[in-house]
């Protein structure tokens, strides 16, 4: 629990240990201003300060994601005690593995989710795709806020001391669960959408990540991209009433992409 006095909790105080980088604590706040401010301007310098930023929201769930995948033999200890060792070892092994190709990965989900649609008799491209039409801009980053309060949740604004916008997984490897990509997945695929759009993670909860963008994606791209995020998340697609074309008419027009997975 947060304290009255708005200092970071034992909990937020963990997570910026294990992170090991340069944090900065947000206490719950009315609105996203002040966060929002705070990770762009730590965007614009990102490149010349080496670093990745990343908004976390501070997340009990989140933490023990994060020790099962780097650290399994701490158990997620109760007093949030970690070996440091291990969670270096864990980082420099990721950092320093050959990526498989994102756009196979892709291919790969992409089938499956085609499989499950033929066994559940439904037609993919009436139902699952749909018209590119009905969709909503994303205008804001929805990973850090809880609706029970309407408050911003505690949140951690992360300098990750990486290169590349797919390597803040190494630091940050919540994957790995149910139909949620593991660290290796995560990256490659990342490393991919950063190449072709420019595309780099913002946000995370231990079931939400959020990507910005320079701009939004090109109207003769989109649907291809928002079947691509149906592979990643199958949880992007919501039924008939919002197929992919209409997250497609969203990407069309957002420089924030969303994903939770269940």
């Amino acid at each position: 629990m947060e304290e009255k006095n708005g200092k970071p909790s034992e909990l937020a105080e963990a997570m910026m240990q294990y992170l090991d980088c340069e944090c900065r604590y947000f206490p719950p706040m009315p609105d996203d201003t002040e966060l929002c401010a705070a990770y762009f301007d730590a965007l614009r310098d990102a490149a010349e300060g080496g670093y990745v930023p990343m908004l976390i929201k501070v997340d009990e769930v989140l933490w023990e994601c994060l020790i099962i995948n780097s650290d399994p033999d701490s158990d997620g200890e109760d007093d949030y005690r970690f070996d440091a060792a291990a969670v270096v070892a864990y980082r420099r092994e990721q950092l320093t593995r050959e990526l498989p190709d994102g756009r196979e990965i892709l291919k790969r989900y992409l089938a499956d989710r085609r499989e499950e649609a033929e066994d559940d008799e439904i037609d993919w491209d009436r139902e699952i795709v749909g018209s590119v039409e009905g969709g909503e801009e994303i205008d804001c980053f929805a990973a850090y806020r809880d609706y029970r309060s309407e408050e911003t949740a505690p949140v951690i604004l992360a300098k990750i001391p990486v290169k590349h916008a797919w390597e803040i997984f190494a630091y940050l490897p919540f994957g790995g669960w149910n139909d949620c990509p593991g660290t290796e997945e995560l990256m490659a695929v990342t490393k991919y959408w950063a190449e072709q759009y420019g595309a780099w993670p913002s946000t995370m909860s231990h079931d939400e990540l959020e990507f910005f963008l320079p701009s939004p994606v090109p109207e003769n791209r989109a649907l291809g991209l928002a079947i691509e995020h149906y592979g990643f998340c199958p949880d992007v697609y919501q039924g008939g009433d919002y197929p992919l074309g209409a997250l497609a008419d969203s990407l069309s027009h957002s420089k924030i992409w969303y994903f939770w997975w269940d």
